[in-house]
């Protein structure tokens, strides 16, 4: 099993939801998080003066997903995500050792 976490806009959140439905994965974790890459931050007028936001807002995606599946659902995030813009985000893969639904107790596959 793979846990992939996808760093994301937020305002595509949507598009990636549909995508890892039409996927066949059934349920994903969201948070909201703060960052900056090669971006380096983004410079925003208010009331006539600049000032630079240094962590940018985007969205977590999480999924854990069998080892068969991990290509399939990592080309469906890149695609729905993607906006050709710097900032799009990142896709990281870790191994997961086990799983265990915590209301049955059904671990590792039965527990996706």
């Amino acid at each position: 099993m793979k846990k992939i976490e996808a760093i994301i806009r937020p305002f595509k959140l949507e598009d990636v939801k549909i995508a890892l439905v039409n996927s066949g994965i059934v349920g994903m974790t969201v948070s909201e998080v703060r960052g900056f890459g090669r971006q380096k931050g983004q410079v925003e007028r208010y009331r006539g003066s600049e000032f630079t936001v240094e962590f940018l807002q985007k969205l977590k995606v999480e999924v854990v997903v069998e080892n068969e599946k991990v290509s399939s659902v990592i080309d469906a995030i890149a695609e729905a995500a993607k906006t050709g813009e710097i900032g799009d985000g990142k896709i990281f893969i870790s191994p997961i050792d086990s799983v265990v639904r915590i209301r049955t107790g059904d671990t590792d596959k039965e527990a996706l």
